[in-house]
């Protein structure tokens, strides 16, 4: 038995497991889900006087980011030569850039601003849904426009029958589907946790495989569930994006004139970038949770993961693209033109 005075006057309160201490002192059962109604997250500085300049760096980023890929959106809807499957993707994955930064920015700034750890059981479920299913919904888009130059450099002539409006649309709905089942699966899987050691989660926002680290039950379904779908979705999605590069550049290769190697390789330079950064990022979140044992320090990397790349897209695009650049030249001059 594990009573009360037996533990604290016989030294053993030391050798028993936290959650199992408090069952027995307290006398309760392990709280579920049910009578969670708060989660504490970490502070991005343990320095009150750094949080101010925390508090207006996120924002900076926030605002750029929206900002940003607002002005892609834009200049795809109005300027009719943009009208191509590559830039109707493009417009769908800025679109779910701002989605990214909006479902973990903001909550962020107003904890900082309130000085408060805290988010709502409910806000948090709800945080990992959309997280996951934006992240999961961006991986398929940058592997439908690796398809989408892969159709445009080694088949042009079956370019506009084979990439047609049609197949575009089903590429994002399907893409939407995938993402937003997988997330719901693994949200509905977070329910059946019980959570009775400190509701602490290791990171700034509610990222799901910190989430479940505080749970008291059994939390193994849901790592191998997050493993295997990481490597399906992922992975597949990895495999087909190093396909049709492989393709593209064996076409590159075939190509006899050094103008349309050029020209070829400029429309893929910034996807590949988008890429790099993205899978780049993923990947050391995952090194930094493996070599090191610092909540922070691999938090610091979530955040990276899911803010930066949102945040550079925009400016990868607009800056490595000439029609992109002529587009958004035209909104300005327009914008100058109306003062």
């Amino acid at each position: 038995m594990c009573g009360r005075e037996s533990l604290l006057n016989g030294g053993l309160l030391d050798f028993v497991p936290r959650a199992c201490c408090r069952r027995f002192i307290s006398g309760t059962k392990p709280r579920n889900q049910t009578a969670v109604s708060e989660f504490l997250l970490l502070e991005l500085t343990d320095d009150p006087a750094l949080q101010p300049l925390l508090f207006s760096l996120l924002l900076s980023m926030y605002m750029v980011t929206v900002l940003g890929n607002l002005l892609i959106i834009l200049a795809v809807s109005s300027d009719p030569h943009l009208h191509t499957p590559m830039y109707f993707l493009l417009s769908n994955l800025s679109l779910t850039d701002i989605c990214i930064s909006t479902s973990t920015i903001p909550k962020m700034l107003v904890n900082t601003q309130a000085q408060s750890r805290s988010v709502s059981y409910t806000g948090c479920l709800f945080q990992i849904f959309f997280l996951m299913a934006l992240l999961v919904l961006e991986n398929c888009l940058l592997t439908a426009m690796a398809y989408d130059r892969y159709v445009a450099i080694c088949h042009p002539l079956m370019y506009t029958i084979v990439m047609n409006p049609s197949l575009c649309v089903m590429l994002v709905l399907i893409s939407l589907f995938i993402s937003t089942v997988n997330s719901l699966f693994h949200t509905l899987m977070v329910l059946r946790l019980s959570f009775c050691t400190d509701l602490e989660i290791p990171d700034f926002f509610c990222e799901l495989s910190q989430v479940i680290k505080p749970a008291c039950s059994d939390t193994l379904i849901n790592h191998i569930l997050i493993y295997f779908s990481s490597v399906i979705l992922g992975g597949s999605a990895l495999f087909g994006i190093i396909f049709s590069y492989a393709q593209i550049a064996s076409c590159l290769l075939r190509m006899p004139s050094a103008g349309r190697k050029y020209k070829a390789f400029s429309t893929c330079g910034s996807h590949l970038f988008v890429v790099f950064l993205f899978y780049g990022t993923a990947f050391g979140v995952y090194i930094s949770s493996a070599v090191t044992e610092s909540s922070r320090k691999t938090a610091v990397a979530s955040v990276m993961y899911s803010v930066v790349p949102q945040m550079l897209n925009p400016f990868i695009y607009s800056l490595r693209n000439r029609d992109m650049k002529e587009a958004l030249e035209k909104i300005f001059s327009r914008a100058k033109f109306l003062r």
